[in-house]
């Protein structure tokens, strides 16, 4: 059974009771549980095994200042690479970008069929499955949320041609990380970070979401546009049956492999194997 935290769960890091299992059930996935609590999360569960999957910082932006501020926040270097490459992607696009952001449920729809055309070309739909959902039950999920003013969707385009799009729901006063992905023709251009930027600078303009979450998991998209993050683990707790005896051990012998290929330098391998 997953059980996933909340931005604002994992900042606060308050005890929390995991649901009862139903017989069926080999144990718990919690992800994002802050690193602090393991213990007393271990220890609420004597009777299971205990695997941490994955150690993380839980990476987010605080959107509560100007764009300015926002911008100071990231090194000098990184900052003339984000406007070089807003700046060469405008001249492409004709002079200026060409972003649209879509919030009503009709624009929101809009949104999904076009995003969906760019989806479909990006690795993450073709090599691993997460593009943006095609199905009719998410796309009425999206209106939904769209209806409550609960969700922001960005579109990058060039010649009136979508190349990248961005999605996030909301959760409160903060805005999720969802799906963001672009066409590889034009990776060379950096689409996906071109869009970022330009949907935090809106977000701030906004002024209505105070927090900007990049969920579960790290990376170097993450890591660039984030302002801050909370040391969290994805545990597994497993009843202890000979089954999950043997699955633990697996993913044991798995996780130090993954662990010697980091020290040996071969990242690209444990990105490749790991996802």
């Amino acid at each position: 059974m997953r059980t996933g935290l909340s931005l604002g769960e994992a900042m606060r890091g308050e005890s929390f009771e995991t649901p009862r299992l139903n017989p069926a059930d080999h144990g718990y996935l919690i992800t994002s549980l802050r690193e602090d609590r393991l213990a007393a999360i271990t220890a609420q569960h004597p009777g299971m095994l205990a695997l941490v999957r994955q150690r993380y910082s839980r990476r987010y932006a605080d959107m509560s200042g100007s764009y300015d501020a926002y911008l100071a926040t990231f090194s000098g270097k990184s900052r003339s690479t984000l406007r070089r490459k807003v700046r060469k992607f405008a001249k492409i696009s004709g002079g200026e970008l060409d972003i649209r952001i879509y919030q009503s449920p009709e624009e929101m729809a809009e949104f999904q069929t076009l995003a969906r055309c760019v989806s479909a070309k990006t690795y993450q739909e073709k090599l691993l499955d997460a593009g943006l959902p095609d199905d009719p039950e998410y796309k009425a999920q999206m209106m939904r949320a769209a209806a409550r003013g609960e969700a922001r969707a960005w579109l990058l385009f060039v010649q009136n041609k979508p190349v990248s799009y961005l999605y996030a729901p909301a959760d409160g006063d903060t805005l999720i990380y969802a799906y963001l992905g672009y066409d590889p023709e034009w990776a060379r251009h950096s689409p996906g970070t071109v869009l970022q930027i330009e949907a935090m600078k809106q977000i701030i303009e906004e002024g209505r979401f105070r927090r900007f979450d990049f969920t579960e998991g790290d990376g170097q998209h993450k890591r660039l546009f984030a302002t801050d993050g909370i040391a969290c683990v994805d545990l597994l707790l497993l009843r202890k049956t000979a089954g999950n005896y043997l699955l633990a051990g697996a993913l044991a012998a798995f996780d130090r492999g993954v662990d010697f290929a980091k020290r040996l330098g071969l990242r690209k391998w444990v990105r490749r194997f790991s996802r």
